[in-house]
């Protein structure tokens, strides 16, 4: 039998889809049983073009059947989700399952191709074409940026040569000074020691003259003037100027002449669908609240909280402060999963990654660990030293920083790891001097720019590193009355880069933008020793109060 009269013996009529279908519409793509191909053609909207079946079904290019090669698979088997001829039904293979006619679902899948087609068409080749386009227009951008600062620098470096200059000219108008008053000294006492030499030949020539003559009244006369001779002139004690230079540092002159803010280039991700009324603005649209809002406060029941590192917009990790339990929460309130440290000691610091997991450093044990699932991992065994603040990086999914001292708590530093393996330690500014505290640093976060950011609370101080580990600034409060001082403890940063810090002794949030200045405080909530802070994915900020005033 010819496999495409088989075929046919399984196609129903799109129409009424109870007969055998004996026609195809090709205009439509309708295949359609006797009854139904007058119903068909009653549609005047467009001119139907009817064929039969076979003969639509013999346009279509079945594939070869891979068991029996003469075949052409007109079936699919829905257990197996492959093509089968009917040879293939007859040795027995895909019994008791389930076959469809290959073809049943063409029309559908069509349309699946024509809406696929309809949407690169009209929503996603446009929104290349618009990015495509905005390439040219942030091209012209960065010309004329990259003009303005070469004009700036030029006429700030005009501005430094022509004070050079003018320091150049001073300086030598006192060298010119001092030359004078130099050589009028020198000649002051040349003209001296001229008259003594006159006098002094006068003198020779009257001894001389005395010598010469018999005249014994004259001899007994003269008076020597050799004790006045033999007192030398002075000679003058001079100590000449010198130039001192400053030795010339390229660090300092740079930080002198001033700095560029580093390129950012962020490749952001976009959603090709045009977005609906209501649809949450994407990060790069984000701005602040006017007036920073309680969103939904959660009751953990744990009478001490330190720590809040978010799992998703939905769930939240906690870490308590005489607990040795690690606690998930949804936003309800409602406890989602509590795990033991490994060790029993209580955890000092956490952090999720980005697949997930749930990062925690034991200070006591000077481990870190990694909790997945119901299996707790430790990564990283210290010698030495004792792990505080822990972070994940956004260059790659291995890589973390950690917060670490030293068993004596005289020194600490910032230590990268990528696989477990030290890759950098940052613990010295380029003079030499400790970056950080000896104690109270128990929070660290790496910002969208790379710069990695700790809350010093002892040397009350956010302190902000490059990627290098090169200090880019301090950010301390002035006080606005005596006892008033910045109190870092918990840190984290959002989709735009700024850095949000809790101030404990203060009661507020300070949010500060990647170059260290002050954006505004959160001090409207009614905080009470705020500590641990985390931002989700739709830059919300969770804070955890270290305790409840009573």
């Amino acid at each position: 039998m010819d496999p495409r009269h088989s075929a046919q013996d399984v196609l129903l009529c799109t129409l009424c889809k109870t007969e055998v279908a004996v026609m195809h519409c090709n205009v439509c793509h309708t295949h359609l049983c006797r009854d139904c191909v007058v119903i068909h053609f009653s549609d005047k909207s467009q001119i139907h073009t009817v064929v039969p079946i076979v003969q639509f079904l013999s346009t279509l290019n079945y594939p070869k059947c891979p068991n029996h090669p003469t075949k052409q698979c007109e079936l699919h088997c829905q257990q197996c989700n492959v093509p089968f001829c009917t040879s293939c039904i007859s040795s027995g293979q895909h019994s008791g399952h389930k076959a469809i006619n290959i073809y049943e679902d063409f029309d559908v899948e069509r349309e699946v191709l024509k809406k696929k087609l309809q949407e690169l068409e009209n929503s996603i080749f446009p929104k290349y074409e618009e990015a495509a386009s905005n390439i040219q227009i942030q091209k012209a951008d960065q010309r004329k940026n990259s003009q303005k600062l070469t004009a700036e620098l030029n006429k700030h470096g005009e501005a430094l040569h022509k004070e050079i200059k003018n320091i150049i000219q001073s300086k030598q108008a006192e060298i010119d000074v001092m030359d004078r008053k130099h050589q009028a000294a020198l000649e002051k006492q040349k003209d001296a020691i001229n008259r003594t030499i006159t006098e002094m030949k006068q003198v020779i020539q009257d001894l001389k003259n005395l010598l010469d003559t018999c005249n014994v009244s004259l001899v007994s006369k003269y008076q020597s003037r050799n004790e006045e001779f033999r007192k030398l002139p002075h000679k003058l004690k001079m100590s000449l100027p010198t130039f001192q230079s400053v030795k010339i540092n390229k660090e300092q002159i740079m930080k002198l002449f001033g700095s560029l803010t580093p390129l950012s280039i962020e490749t952001e991700e976009q959603g090709y669908t045009v977005p609906t009324p209501g649809a949450e603005s994407s990060p790069s649209n984000r701005t602040l609240l006017d007036v920073p809002q309680i969103i939904t406060e959660l009751d953990t029941g744990s009478e001490y909280l330190y720590g809040v590192s978010c799992l998703s917009d939905e769930e939240i990790w906690t870490r308590g402060g005489e607990e040795n339990n690690l606690k998930l929460y949804n936003l309800r309130g409602e406890l989602m999963k509590s795990v033991r440290s490994k060790s029993g000691n209580v955890p000092q610091d956490i952090a999720v990654t980005r697949s997930g997991g749930l990062l925690y450093t034991d200070y006591r044990d000077s481990s870190i660990n990694l909790v997945s699932g119901t299996q707790i991992q430790t990564l990283i065994k210290l010698r030495g030293w004792n792990p505080r603040g822990v972070c994940t990086c956004s260059t790659s999914s291995e890589d973390l920083l950690v917060i670490i001292d030293s068993d004596d708590e005289k020194q600490s530093k910032v230590v990268r790891y990528s696989d477990s393996t030290e890759t950098q330690s940052i613990q010295w500014d380029d003079q030499g001097k400790p970056l950080y505290s000896s104690k109270d640093i128990e929070y660290l976060s790496e910002n969208k720019n790379l710069d990695i950011c700790v809350a010093d609370n002892d040397a009350s101080a956010v302190v902000v590193v490059s990627a290098t580990g090169k200090l880019r600034f301090r950010y301390t409060v002035l006080p606005s009355t005596p006892r008033e001082s910045l109190s870092p403890f918990g840190i984290t940063t959002d989709s735009q880069s700024n850095i949000l810090t809790s101030d404990n002794n203060n009661n507020r949030i300070h949010i500060i933008d990647k170059d260290g200045h002050i954006i505004r405080f959160i001090d409207n909530c009614g905080l009470l020793c705020p500590w641990g802070l985390c931002v989700d994915p739709r830059d919300n900020l969770f804070v955890v109060e270290f305790f409840q005033v009573k």
